[in-house]
Order: structure tokens, then C-alpha cells, then sequence
């Protein structure tokens, strides 16, 4: 991409982002079921949260590195603030993986340490180019994912505890909020199509590999991986989001995909005017109205 007209793209992200400061409540009782309708789903959701702060800061180190070749002033100030929204998400997933942990789950310790290695591995060994092709990997990969749980919340965090729902939703809608930056970064320094795809594959395969170790260990410790009943719902559970999520993948890796092409969901931006107009309301979710056009919180308009 040319430098101007990468400029004149990311001036339009930098309009949007909002690094926003946080809280999210966790009650003591709460167990690693935080939905109890869908214990299945909430090992899957603990486990990629346990990768977020391995993850979150190599792709910071990743973008950070890139920025001294960036000749344009407005995608540097978009790159930061890129930064600041992911510095804010590993920090509040590491705080939930302590609660997760103080629930007395064994396997963490070890699933961290692996994570951890994992993303030393890819860093040592890339390429500045390789490494920013990951991050736009997995960006785009976001993007689609934070669009199908977005548009499939009622039935996946549904009466679910508000505290999780809220800090997973809210880590999706800046997703989509930062959805160009990676690739503008990538195309200004190391744009190539194929090398873009690699990124898309590798990223993608990687976390789904990391996330698939993290919940069934996570299982195991519950002892449902063996459970007839666990297993045929996880099944029908991953079939469900992979069938939603599937036509938003393969679309990244068409010619000429940009993630300006993708529409922000509704509820996305119905989520970032409550946030201007009541910061704590947005961490705090009343999941039994997750069906309404526009997030309600707890306490709000009738909520309980």
C-alpha cells in the first residue's frame, strides 16, 4: 500500500479508538462455569483468554518494531493507540486468569508456561515481516470472531455471569474498532499477498491449536471430557460457531481483502455510545437481554 493512501485510511481508525479503562466484577462464588447453561463454551472462552497475555504483548512488540519504518504520521498515531487498546486487554484477561486460577484449577500453571514458550518460538524465529504477518493474521481472525459472537451473543453469553460476558464482549468491539490498524501497518512495511495469507493460516491454526489444548485440559479437570453428554454438546457447540464463523474467514483470504470491506455490527457501536455515556454500565452487561438491539446494563432501564 502507498504511503498516502495508507495514511488516508488509518486517519479514519484513528477517529474511532478509544482506549478505555475498565472494571469488571467477579463474584467469589463464581465457578469456571460462568455460564452454567454452557460449561463447554466457557472452558473454550477461559482457555483463549489464558493465551491473552502471551499474545497480546507480542503483537505489541511486533507492531512497536515496525514503527520506525512508518513514514506516515496519522498510521503512527494509530498504531499507538492500537497499543493501548491491546495493553488493556491482556491486562484485564491476566486478572481474570487469576480468578480462574482461584478457582482451583490445576492445569493453568503448565497451559501458561506452554503459551508463553509458544510465543517466545514465533517471535525468536520470525521475521519482522513474519511477525507482522501474524499480527494481521490474527487481527482479521479477531475481526471475524468478535463479529460471529457479537451476532450469536444471546444464545452463547445468555444468562450468563455478567462479569464475563461483558469483559469478553467488550475485548471484541475494540477488535473491531482497531480492525485496520494491523493491516495498514502490515501493507506499509511488508504488504504481499501471500505472505499475508501465511500470517492468516498460521495465526488462525496456532490459537485454535493453543485454545483446543487449554479447554480440554480444562475439561478434564471437570471431568467432562469423557462425558457422553459434554462431548455431543461441545461437538454440536463447535459445529455451530465454526459454521458462522467459517464464510467470515474465507473472505480474508480473497485478493484485494481489506477489513475496511467488513461493516461494523450495530450492536458494536450501540456498545461504544454506552460506554460515552456510562463507562461502568459497559462492564457490567445484563445478559438476560442480551436480544435487544442495544446493550442494557444491570441495574439499567428495568434491568434486574
Amino acid at each position: 500500500m502507498p504511503a498516502d493512501a495508507g495514511g488516508a485510511a488509518a486517519s479514519q481508525a484513528a477517529t474511532r479508538m478509544t482506549v478505555r479503562r475498565m472494571g469488571f466484577s467477579y463474584p467469589p462464588a463464581m465457578s469456571g462455569h460462568w455460564n452454567a447453561k454452557r460449561p463447554e463454551f466457557s472452558q473454550i472462552v477461559n482457555a483463549a483468554s489464558l493465551a491473552m497475555p502471551y499474545l497480546e504483548p507480542y503483537l505489541i512488540r511486533s507492531m512497536q518494531a515496525a514503527r520506525e519504518r512508518i513514514t506516515d504520521e496519522t498510521l503512527r498515531r494509530d498504531l499507538d493507540a492500537y497499543v493501548g487498546q491491546e495493553a488493556t486487554h491482556y491486562r484485564q484477561h491476566r486478572k481474570f486468569n487469576e480468578e480462574l486460577k482461584a478457582r482451583g484449577y490445576r492445569c493453568i500453571g503448565g497451559l501458561e508456561a506452554a503459551i508463553d514458550a509458544s510465543y517466545k518460538r514465533i517471535e525468536a524465529k520470525g521475521t519482522l515481516a513474519a511477525n507482522l504477518a501474524y499480527a494481521e493474521g490474527f487481527e482479521s481472525m479477531a475481526l471475524a470472531i468478535g463479529e460471529m459472537l457479537i451476532e450469536d451473543r444471546e444464545f452463547l453469553f445468555g444468562g450468563a455471569e455478567s462479569g464475563v460476558a461483558s469483559l469478553v464482549l467488550w475485548h471484541f468491539v475494540e477488535e473491531i474498532e482497531h480492525k485496520n490498524v494491523a493491516y495498514d501497518v502490515f501493507e506499509h512495511v511488508a504488504g504481499n499477498y501471500f505472505r499475508r495469507v501465511g500470517g492468516v493460516l498460521h495465526a488462525t491454526s496456532h490459537i485454535f491449536a493453543l485454545t483446543r489444548t487449554g479447554y480440554q485440559a480444562l475439561l478434564k479437570e471437570d471431568g467432562l471430557w469423557r462425558d457422553a453428554r459434554s462431548r455431543i454438546a461441545l461437538g454440536l457447540l463447535l459445529a455451530r460457531i465454526f459454521a458462522k464463523l467459517a464464510p467470515k474467514l474465507l473472505r480474508i483470504l480473497v485478493p484485494g481483502y481489506s477489513p475496511r470491506q467488513v461493516k461494523d455490527p450495530s450492536w458494536a457501536s450501540a456498545w461504544a455510545r454506552l460506554f460515552m455515556r456510562d463507562g461502568e454500565a459497559a462492564g457490567r452487561l445484563d445478559t438476560g437481554r442480551l436480544d435487544a438491539a442495544e446493550p442494557v446494563a444491570i441495574n439499567a432501564g428495568g434491568g434486574e
